[in-house]
Order: C-alpha cells, then sequence, then structure tokens
C-alpha cells in the first residue's frame, strides 16, 4: 500500500463531516434559500466535482479562443488560486496584462498570455464580474473553476473529468475529501449542462455503469490533448517535437499530476529520465532555480523542458536561466466531435445574448 493511502485512510473519519457540509449547502441552493444572482452577459463555467488537473485551463481557453473567432468579446474571471493577493483584481484588459503571475494566479495568467482578453480574479464571482463589466468591453464571461460557486447564475455548465479519475480501481481516491479528490459527491454533475472526459494523452477507455448512469440526460463529450510544438521561453519560437527526439533533456514540472506531461512526452520519444517534480502551483524561488541550474549542468543536458503552466512561472526568472534554453510543450484540447460542442456553446451563448436584449428593450 503506497504512502499516501495511508494518509487516505487515517482521514476517512472526517469524510463524513464534510460530505454532509457539502450536502448541506447544496440542498439550501436547491431549495432557494441560497440564491444565484443574474449579471448582464452570458455566463459559461467551467467546472469540476474533482481536485488535480482535470484539464480546466485548455478548456476555458479553448472556448475563449472559439467565441473570438466567432466575433464575441470573451472575458475570463476566476477565484486566481493560489495568488499572493486578495479580493478583486483586474488582469488584462485591451490586450495588456496588468499585473503579475504571483498576483494573479498561474492559471488565470496562462489563460491572458494564451488569449490576450480581459480578465480579473476575485474570490466574490457576482463582484467580479459587476467590475469586470465596468471596466471592460465584453458581451461574455467565462468562469474557470467555478462549478462549486453557486453564487452567480450560470447560463453554461461545463464539467469536465479526468478520465483517470473515473476509471480509477483505488477507492480512496474515489472518495470525498480530504479522503479521496472529490470536492462534491458524483450525483453533483446533475447540475451540469456538459460533461467532457478528458483522456488527455491516453487512449479512450471503457467507464463502468455506476458512473456513466450519473450522465444520463447530459451531452458528454471526449476530450483529449493534442501536442502543437515545443515554444522557446525566452523568444517564443515554435518547434516541431520530433526536433527534439533523442536530446537529453531535464525536464521540470510543478502541476497536479506530472504523470499525464511525462505520458504526453513519452508519446513523442522525449527523452523523461531527468526530471524535477515540485508541487501543484507552486512559485518558484531562487532556491529552486540554483537546483534547475545546478541539475542541468551536473546531467549535461541540452534543454530544459517544461508546461506552459510552470513557463508563466519562470518567466520572471529569464535573467537567472539566460545561460540555459528552456522549451514548454504547447497543448490544446480537442474533442471526438468538436462541431457538436462548438455548437452548444456558440447557440447557448446566442440564445441568452438575445434573450437579456429583448428583456432590456422590454423594460
Amino acid at each position: 500500500m503506497k504512502f499516501l493511502d495511508l494518509i487516505r485512510i487515517v482521514l476517512i473519519p472526517l469524510t463524513p463531516i464534510y460530505e454532509l457540509i457539502i450536502r448541506f449547502r447544496n440542498f439550501l441552493f436547491d431549495k432557494g434559500v441560497f440564491k444565484a444572482k443574474r449579471v448582464s452577459v452570458p455566463i459559461i463555467s467551467v467546472g469540476n466535482l474533482t481536485v488535480g488537473g482535470s484539464g480546466k485551463t485548455p478548456l476555458t481557453i479553448y472556448i475563449a479562443e472559439l467565441l473570438k473567432s466567432k466575433g464575441y468579446r470573451p472575458a475570463i474571471l476566476s477565484r486566481g488560486y493560489g495568488r499572493k493577493s486578495k479580493g478583486y483584481l483586474l488582469v488584462s484588459k485591451k490586450g495588456e496584462i496588468l499585473t503579475s503571475v504571483e498576483k494573479s494566479g498561474d492559471e488565470i495568467f496562462q489563460c491572458v498570455v494564451e488569449c490576450r482578453i480581459p480578465a480579473a480574479v476575485s474570490e466574490n464571482r457576482v463582484y467580479g464580474a459587476k467590475r469586470l463589466l465596468k471596466e471592460t468591453e465584453i458581451d461574455v464571461i467565462i468562469l474557470d473553476d467555478a462549478f462549486q460557486h453557486r453564487w452567480i447564475n450560470r447560463d453554461l455548465d461545463v464539467v469536465i473529468f479526468e478520465q483517470r479519475h473515473l476509471i480509477t480501481s483505488n477507492r480512496y481516491r474515489r472518495m470525498m475529501l480530504p479522503t479521496g479528490n472529490m470536492r462534491e459527491p458524483i450525483e453533483s454533475v446533475k447540475r451540469g449542462d456538459v460533461i467532457v472526459i478528458n483522456r488527455k494523452f491516453s487512449d479512450k477507455a471503457q467507464i463502468g455503469e455506476s458512473t456513466t448512469r450519473h450522465f444520463q440526460g447530459k451531452k458528454v463529450f471526449n476530450g483529449y490533448y493534442e501536442t502543437v510544438g515545443f515554444v522557446d521561453l525566452k523568444s517564443n519560437l515554435h518547434y516541431k517535437p520530433e526536433e527534439f527526439v533523442g536530446q537529453k533533456s531535464l525536464v521540470v514540472s510543478g502541476i497536479a499530476n506530472p504523470y499525464s506531461f511525462i505520458n504526453a512526452l513519452k508519446k513523442i520519444n522525449i527523452e523523461t529520465a531527468n526530471h524535477i517534480v515540485l508541487r501543484d502551483h507552486k512559485f518558484y524561488t531562487e532556491d529552486d532555480i540554483k537546483r534547475i541550474r545546478k541539475e542541468f549542468y551536473a546531467l549535461n543536458v541540452h534543454s530544459v523542458i517544461t508546461t506552459q503552466k510552470d513557463a508563466v512561472r519562470l518567466f520572471s526568472y529569464l535573467k537567472e536561466l539566460d545561460d540555459i534554453d528552456i522549451f514548454y510543450l504547447k497543448i490544446e484540447i480537442r474533442f471526438d466531435n468538436e462541431k457538436e460542442i462548438n455548437n452548444i456553446i456558440l447557440n447557448r451563448v446566442t440564445e441568452v445574448k438575445n434573450n437579456l436584449q429583448l428583456r432590456n428593450k422590454s423594460t
């Protein structure tokens, strides 16, 4: 038995208490005791039922780029998990990034670097949405990691699962926090409109009926990651994956699920033997940079390879790493039935926007 599983067993007595609190909170929302508030633009929520890396950030970027391509003016609103600030903070406006990754959090910083759209962070999503609407010219808001934040009304709830979680045989991981990885019971997925099962770089797997029965009546889509290539962190030059085959590199990652990243590199025949693993959302320190430099020269490797999320956190240390070539693996989420999920998103946004305009005309 793994050490982490032993810790999970020790925490089992606390799990029913957490579950009771979550179920009671949901009951109060379901019965209208707690009420969600609406804002004046369509709201798309991207969230999940588990802790860890399910793929919310790539999905948020996908939806933002889709809306942009159809002439919408989207913005992203997040709580800014792991940030070194509090309250509302405007992260970007008119393509300009207004703050640092430490103050905004790495996930939304990655989104704005990639999409160049307005974005903000706020623990209070209703207040944050209203401020964002006042300060920017937008017509739709994407809420990142908001499935549990029920105080704001949403017009489309997209719930994403990592396939690996849905097929795991480890019953402890399938339990509620703090023992397992579940933020809410699996039946809470009934609040969702669209379910995304993200297999990342793995093959499509059969999911048991005990899980899929909770998805009945929902639109379910199978997603996966596609490798775009490697990007030079300093020059922003793009390279094909095959240009790195056979090169000896140092792999650095500080994400929730390094397994997926390593698996992606192995699939494109990148050597992964030399690897530094850091905790998720960790902001790099001078000691971390010294460790990377030490390992790089001790191993006599060609380059450092990291993730997109790590890249935005390493950017402030480019001067200290100016003699080391650093590349991040650029990935995008794709779907087996891309046209259908695109239509659902676009049709819902158009429908809500039209309804809001009619409502405004009648008042």
